[in-house]
């Protein structure tokens, strides 16, 4: 329960902002990474394994 505890505490100080921002660049992250493994990288292992 301890880090319920501190998690409500890290909540209550203003923090959330913080929070937010990051889980919004790191989805905005996620989305680059998933469009350079789509559009790049696996179009390449396709070239090379004789798929595509």
């Amino acid at each position: 329960m301890s880090m319920l505890k501190e998690f409500k505490e890290f909540a209550v100080k203003g923090n959330v902002v913080d929070m937010a921002v990051g889980i919004i660049i790191g989805a905005a992250f996620g989305k680059i990474i998933s469009s350079i493994v789509g559009d790049v990288i696996m179009p390449s292992i396709g070239l090379v394994v004789g798929g595509g």
